[in-house]
């Protein structure tokens, strides 16, 4: 499927798991964080998002909408962004029971919100991915709001068995020092987070590792890796408007 191919989508760049592969991605998703040690960093880093509005930028079905969104210490308002139209519907689903939450089809670079309107931006794996993000960057400078804080979640290739597979499977990408010389330059603060994948079969493991990497690097992690548990370390930038 082309980005021509999918409503409301242009300017967006496909993504190869959540896009195509929307169920295997909730297994993804709910072996992530088990022990919720990058929410306690985002929560230290942004002092919580009770009563204040959240936007949860490239937020896919939706899956962290809710925690957002639910007592105890739920936001004011949660607003999903999300570049792909089908993706839009199931986070409209996910999300109906809460009035807090909206989802609207969008993209980083054109966010459809006015200005000064965000306390709390939270982007996980979803477009920052360091230099060429610069007019999300920019939109961002838009929309938050004076003493909100902007959090960008992303993969750290220097360290953990995750980061190793991650550096030897996408090897064109910038490499760790380049990327977090562009997010100080831009003003951008870090603090690493170590979590895991915690699946519960290994199954569901190999199904994620077979989307998230191509299959001649999918098999080879496979085959050197036992069991259902990943030991997995990210990025979360940040920066206070």
């Amino acid at each position: 499927m082309s980005r021509d191919q999918i409503a409301g989508a242009s300017g967006a760049i496909p993504s190869p798991n959540i896009w195509h592969h929307t169920a295997t991605y909730e297994l993804e998703n709910r072996a992530l964080d088990p022990h919720g040690r990058l929410w306690a960093a985002m929560t230290a880093v942004c002092g919580g998002w009770a009563g204040r509005d959240v936007l949860d930028l490239g937020a896919g079905s939706g899956f962290y909408l809710p925690r957002f969104a639910a007592e105890p210490g739920a936001a004011r308002t949660v607003t999903g962004v999300e570049p792909h139209s089908d993706l839009c519907a199931l986070a409209r689903r996910r999300t109906r029971r809460w009035a807090n939450v909206e989802v609207i089809e969008g993209v980083a670079q054109r966010l459809p919100l006015p200005p000064a309107s965000v306390d709390v931006a939270h982007a996980r794996w979803s477009y920052f991915f360091g230099p060429g993000c610069e007019p999300g960057l920019r939109e961002l400078d838009r929309v938050m709001r004076r003493g909100g804080v902007a959090m960008v979640i992303d993969n750290d290739g220097s360290r953990s068995t995750f980061g190793s597979w991650f550096r030897r499977g996408y090897p064109r990408l910038d490499p760790p020092e380049v990327v977090e010389r562009f997010w100080s330059t831009q003003g951008w603060e870090r603090v690493a987070v170590d979590m895991d994948w915690s699946f519960e079969s290994r199954a569901d493991l190999e199904a994620v590792v077979r989307i998230e990497f191509a299959p001649e690097y999918a098999e080879e992690f496979l085959a050197e890796h036992e069991g259902s548990y990943v030991d997995y370390a990210v990025n979360l930038w940040w920066k206070r408007f």
